[in-house]
């Protein structure tokens, strides 16, 4: 008989995979909600495009800053407790927002949402501690590119469910996927082992919070306040101040909220420096290939897709990365031959966008082989973390590696924005073609650096 706390082999071991990779998903499929219906929720509310952008900038931004402290709370005794706990949160944010209140109690759903966002350490975590290594280290693979296969399955749904049923269902769809894991996380996820728990840094979490919000904030609204605003060099400035202090409290502290100390380590300093470039990268091509197919025909370069073809158009992307991501965990070789083949594959994604773009039959191409680099890139990643971490804080340290990468895809969404807008010529509403190279090659040359450093950053 085992006695509290202490983690059992699981009653049901073969559901435990994929439990974890159905909430992996759950969390996926929910942050990609806002982004297509945007335009709809701008609409329904009677707000702007710009105050409508917050159902998908709220999400992220409570993921971010909740992140650390799940993950911390994550690597004690009550890791079970705190997923189911997270999970609750989520769905009571799904319901919130799948009623039909008004705009604020909207965003205060999305934002409840968004510490769903805050559980991928934690699945991970928990595959390391209750899988054999090799089932572990698939089933980590697996999980890390749940983002992008989220993306790919969420787009296209929920351009299909705004357009008959209204953008409300999407998120009542939300809320019964959601009882669903709850279900099975209460069903199958094992108790934690008993271990020695710290101190919370409330400190940390205190410095963190705000460093990371004026960030994000500034990322998100830079195209639209202009980079040289007072309010965008104030939120800058905020960040540099919260974050400098936070970085110093954490290097000194006994028990901090994220262990900095452990990027010491050339394993995990590789592989986040790493996951925040190809975060950059990959974010760039997205939104830049959905702003693409949409242009309407009327635009010298446009392919006139409606939302839905291009929802469609990330699919490519989620299928390749998932069975990439399988393949790479399965093979022996090493992070330095997997990574950079990896970031290779995303290249030259990026260097057939630049190239050839005139049909949309390539846009599906290029999504598929970004999907193989995508794949390969974000299985290796995680398993550089956790190889380079003690198995007590593996939590805290793929929370600090996610958090990282969520600020790549800030950047990477700031970035192409900004790059097409420099690149639109009044009054026309669209960028240049041009533009869309300038954005490929600069997102090509992000990637060479991550396939350098990521190389170089690694013990021989």
């Amino acid at each position: 008989m085992t006695s509290l706390g202490t983690a059992p082999v699981a009653a049901t071991p073969r559901a435990l995979t994929p439990t974890l990779v159905y909430i992996g998903l759950l969390i996926a499929v929910v942050s990609s909600l806002g982004a297509p219906l945007i335009p709809t929720v701008a609409a329904d509310y009677h707000v702007s495009l710009g105050s409508a952008q917050w159902s998908v900038t709220l999400t992220l931004l409570v993921g971010a800053l909740t992140t650390p402290v799940i993950g911390k709370l994550g690597d004690g005794p009550n890791r079970r407790s705190v997923l189911l706990t997270a999970l609750a949160v989520l769905l009571t944010g799904s319901v919130l927002a799948a009623f039909p209140l008004p705009f604020a109690l909207m965003l205060a759903g999305r934002a409840m949402q968004g510490v769903g966002l805050a559980l991928l350490p934690l699945l991970m975590s928990t595959a390391r501690d209750n899988l054999p290594q090799d089932r572990a280290r698939t089933a980590v693979a697996t999980l890390s590119v749940t983002a992008v296969v989220g993306i790919g399955l969420g787009y296209p749904l929920m351009g299909l469910i705004a357009g008959n049923l209204g953008f409300h269902a999407g998120f009542w769809l939300a809320a019964a996927l959601g009882v669903v894991a709850i279900v099975l996380a209460y069903l199958v996820i094992p108790r934690s082992t008993p271990r020695a728990t710290s101190p919370f840094d409330t400190a940390g979490a205190a410095l963190l919070a705000p460093g990371i919000a004026a960030l994000l904030v500034a990322l998100s609204e830079g195209p639209s306040w202009h980079w040289t605003s007072p309010q965008e060099l104030v939120a800058f400035a905020t960040a540099v101040v919260f974050l400098a202090v936070w970085c110093r409290h954490e290097l000194r502290t006994e028990h901090p909220l994220v262990n900095l100390r452990l990027m010491r380590s050339p394993l995990v300093l590789a592989a986040n420096a790493t996951g925040l470039v190809a975060g950059i990268g990959m974010y760039m091509l997205m939104s830049m290939v959905i702003r693409y197919v949409q242009t309407p025909t009327s635009v010298s370069y446009g392919l006139g897709a409606p939302v839905v073809v291009a929802g469609l158009v990330l699919v490519p992307m989620s299928v390749l990365s998932f069975t990439a991501s399988t393949v790479a965990a399965r093979f022996g070789a090493s992070p330095r031959v997997l990574l950079p083949a990896g970031v290779a594959a995303f290249g030259a994604a990026l260097l057939l966008f630049a190239t050839a773009r005139t049909h949309l039959w390539e846009m599906f191409v290029v999504m598929g082989i970004a999907g193989v680099g995508t794949g390969v890139v974000f299985a290796v990643l995680p398993r550089m973390v956790v190889s380079g971490v003690p198995v007590e804080e593996t939590s805290s340290g793929l929370a600090l590696h996610q958090v990282l990468r969520t600020i790549g895809y800030s950047v990477g969404s700031a970035l192409s924005a900004t790059i097409l807008t420099a690149r639109t010529i009044a009054p026309s509403p669209f960028p240049e073609n041009s533009g869309y190279t300038v954005g490929a090659v600069v997102a090509l040359a992000l990637c060479a650096v991550a396939a350098l450093g990521g190389r170089l950053l690694q013990p021989r």
